[in-house]
């Protein structure tokens, strides 16, 4: 499908030399919700492309920079024994840009990292505590990175208050006559708005961080050989935020035993060894760097984030599927009842969850 884009591709970044002939190959790679992954591959070292969405992403060239901010950051890191995981890179054209348009598509290229495979669900609590300490080996490296840097190329990502007031916009315009098909779901969101405020009193009392912000299971590469972590990836989101979200994002991707567009809802639970696992794994890394309130907060951020991505699929439906790729009709909500779910099983388990906590 992208062979034509391919060849260009290949010339931008360099992977055939003129005198070579090898042709060249693009296969998808990966499973993201936004951007387009390709694998390319020619003559030289195999490079990942991803078309860019220009809806979710508008402003490419602050994106790119937030990157390699980061990049720079862990590398220097790196270099001096103070972060152990690989780092995923941004390769630049042989003009050295990083940004290539294709006929109004918008390009750009990273290092493929080998030896190395990701999952959609934990398997075990071991595999969970492994990913959840490679985001806090993230995390820590981080801590003294200034996060004001980092220019908010998602303004309010993770800010419910709004997300729920964008929730209440797409029902009241109703543009696509899909609200009588999710009126259950819109009402049990309704119901849940107390969270906001106690999210924007607690966040009153925490130290703005760097965060990745998007810290799925799929965002952590485990190496193929040893099965131990080898890179945290998808750096397409670190802004400044709260240790919660990227705490109460791993609750969410990790604990629950079904993908989060799985229709088998009676299934979908939170797991409370793998809950364990995510403490344990995410908490070591940072223990002399972590306040008491920080850590006291990850409770809230659990709730927030398996309500707000829920609320996120909810309105992307309602709204005509602009933002989420979708495979099937009704797939953001699928994916939000997954979510609701997930979020209320969170809930009934709270005694024993917050145990784990403290």
């Amino acid at each position: 499908m992208y062979q034509e884009q391919a060849k260009i591709l290949s010339e931008y970044f360099g992977l055939n030399t003129s005198s070579e002939a090898k042709e060249v190959t693009i296969k998808p790679i990966g499973n993201g919700h936004i951007n387009t992954t390709l694998l390319l591959q020619g003559t030289k070292s195999p490079v990942v492309v991803q078309k860019l969405n220009t809806y979710v992403f508008p402003e490419l060239n602050e994106l790119v920079n937030n990157a390699r901010l980061i990049e720079r950051h862990l590398e220097n890191k790196k270099n001096s024994n103070n972060y152990k995981l690989d780092i995923i890179k941004h390769v630049a054209t042989t003009e050295q840009k990083y940004l290539v348009d294709i006929n109004g598509d918008n390009w750009r290229a990273l290092e493929f990292i080998g030896g190395s495979y990701s999952e959609d669900v934990v398997i075990n609590k071991q595999q969970a505590k492994i990913a959840a300490n490679a985001f806090g080996q993230f995390a820590a490296a981080l801590e003294d990175f200034d996060a004001k840097k980092l220019f908010p190329v998602i303004p309010d990502f993770h800010h419910l208050a709004k997300r729920i007031e964008a929730l209440k916009s797409a029902v009241n315009l109703d543009k696509h006559d899909r609200l009588s098909s999710a009126q259950d779901q819109v009402d049990f969101c309704l119901g849940q708005e107390g969270l906001v405020e106690e999210l924007e009193l607690l966040k009153t009392k925490l130290p703005l961080r760097a965060c990745h912000n998007d810290t799925k299971i799929n965002n952590m590469l485990f190496c193929s050989k040893k099965h131990n972590a080898k890179a945290v990836i998808d750096l397409d989101t670190c802004m400044s935020g709260y240790w919660l979200f990227d705490f109460g994002d791993m609750v969410r991707t990790f604990c629950s035993p079904e993908e989060e567009d799985s229709t088998n809802l009676d299934n979908v639970v939170i797991r409370e060894d793998i809950f364990e696992a995510i403490v344990e794994g995410y908490v070591t890394p940072l223990k002399n760097l972590i306040t008491h309130v920080e850590k006291q907060s990850f409770w809230v951020g659990a709730k927030v984030m398996c309500l707000m991505i829920g609320v996120r699929f909810l309105t992307d439906y309602l709204d005509g599927d602009n933002y989420f790729c979708i495979k099937r009709a009704g797939h953001n909500l699928d994916r939000a009842k997954n979510q609701f779910a997930l979020y209320q099983d969170l809930l009934k388990k709270e005694g024993k969850l917050k145990a784990l906590l403290d």
